[in-house]
């Protein structure tokens, strides 16, 4: 009897093909209905044997063409992340009582290393320097604790987020941008703007957790699309999706480094995906939170670039980059705008001044680029030290992303492996890490981690990691 997955059985069939030549590179692979009629599996299997065959690095998606086999010595180094289960498309089962159960046992535990943080270390960020820009704007101006701020936000740090926006192909108008608390606030009022209870809405699997809690909080309903940590949400099963007897009124999505995979969608992805949306008339909500921890000088280009019939709602957030205690974030949201901006007046009013001040006066400076650079090259070092360790101290068989960016990895660990034992097992010794189960609706991702790299390596954190490896091990 065989213990592989169908899928991974199918997926290292056709590797065994492409290896001895039968499939050449630049031929078509064979498409998702040739496999589910040669091979008398579901749908979402056949999906999912391309999906891994992507992350080997040897199946690359042409818009409107297929799938073709690719030469695998001129990718990136593959990581070869995949669900062990297909997927249930309508999962709606009270994430938010998991995800509460898990931090609120955090919160009670004593932690001496905190993995599953998704920030940089305090020391990281140009703490000094914003708040010398707070001093100055305070002696400035007397009065500025004593008024509240307009409610869409200071115009001086809408202006600089617009410039800012062109480098990355985007166009804003900074009279339609609003300042939110964080990236949270900004897709909670996309929401709000345009869903009304009980509609359905499609989020990438796995996704943060946090949005997970908001769609239930806001009585919607959640649909999960697969989603791969070589190239985000699969499009073919968007696809499906979007045709399928379910109204999808909203897809909510992170297309650079995606959190928790780490994925960067190819552009090709992103002007396919915003066409989809707006075939169906399904408002498309981007999460550009994380898009300036990219590794690469030229910006990534974002969903809004190919955004041609206002059909997308931008969302982004300096939390992670820049200042997580000021919780400032924005909104662009297009046609919904006057809805938005009474929406946020009505929900919590302008966010605070002497914030937005301090990082405006900071950005408008060649200073801030020099950091951002900074800050990428030290993270990069940071993933890779976190990697190593995860090789060296994990079990046999642990496979580990490679994100271009950020602060977090994708680990999954071997199937036996149940990352909610090891949450609580690593709690006692005050560790703390995210279980894979806080993000999906279905029991998907059992035994996969996300592990934050934000802080720089130490001792502390090295001997954190071989304990974490000896409370997996003694799972065996």
């Amino acid at each position: 009897m065989h213990t592989t997955p169908l899928y991974r059985q199918l997926a290292n069939h056709y590797l065994n093909a492409i290896r001895s030549g039968t499939l050449k590179t630049g031929e078509r692979f064979p498409s998702i209905r040739l496999m589910m009629e040669k091979h008398a599996v579901s749908l979402s299997t056949a999906v999912q044997v391309c999906r891994e065959l992507e992350d080997y690095g040897v199946l690359e998606a042409r818009p409107r063409s297929g799938n073709y086999i690719r030469q695998p010595d001129t990718l990136p180094k593959p990581t070869p992340i995949t669900p062990p289960t297909p997927l249930d498309t309508g999962v709606y089962v009270g994430i938010h009582e998991q995800v509460s159960s898990v931090l609120k046992a955090s919160q009670r535990a004593t932690i001496k290393v905190n993995f599953a943080s998704a920030y940089c270390a305090p020391e990281l960020y140009p703490l000094k320097i914003l708040q010398d820009h707070m001093i100055k704007a305070l002696r400035q101006n007397h009065h500025l604790l004593g008024a509240p701020g307009s409610t869409c936000g200071n115009l001086a740090l809408r202006n600089i987020l617009a410039r800012r926006a062109l480098t990355a192909k985007t166009n804003l108008a900074a009279e339609r941008i609003v300042i939110t608390n964080g990236a949270t606030e900004a897709i909670n009022l996309a929401l709000r703007a345009v869903t009304h209870p009980g509609d359905t809405v499609a989020v990438e699997s796995p996704t943060f957790y946090g949005l997970l809690q908001t769609l239930e909080s806001l009585n919607l309903r959640v649909l999960e699309v697969p989603a791969t940590a070589h190239s985000g949400i699969n499009l073919f099963a968007l696809e499906q999706v979007l045709r399928g007897p379910e109204r999808i009124q909203a897809l909510i999505v992170i297309p650079n480094l995606q959190n928790p995979l780490g994925s960067i969608m190819p552009d090709v992805n992103k002007a396919r995906l915003v066409q989809l949306c707006a075939e169906h008339d399904t408002v498309l909500i981007e999460d550009d939170t994380y898009g300036d921890l990219v590794d690469t000088e030229q910006p990534l280009s974002t969903l809004k670039h190919w955004d041609r019939a206002d059909n997308l709602i931008y969302c982004a957030s300096l939390n992670k980059t820049l200042a997580p205690g000021m919780r400032l974030g924005w909104i662009s949201a297009g046609k919904w705008h006057d809805r938005v901006e009474m929406l946020k007046h009505t929900q919590s009013r302008g966010c605070e001044a002497l914030s937005q001040l301090a990082v405006s006066a900071f950005m408008k400076t060649p200073s801030y680029e020099r950091y951002l650079r900074r800050l990428r090259k030290i993270l990069t070092q940071q993933r890779q030290q976190m990697s190593t360790a995860i090789t060296r101290y994990f079990p046999e068989g642990t496979r580990v992303t490679n994100p271009q960016g950020g602060t977090l990895l994708w680990v999954e660990l071997p199937r036996h492996h149940s990352s909610m034992v090891l949450f609580h097992e690593a709690l006692k010794v005050g560790i703390q890490i995210s279980p894979g189960d806080i993000f999906s609706n279905a029991k998907r991702f059992n035994h996969f981690v996300r592990i934050g790299c934000g802080a720089p390596y130490s001792p502390r954190i090295d001997e954190a990691m071989a304990t974490l490896g000896q409370l997996l091990k003694h799972q065996n």
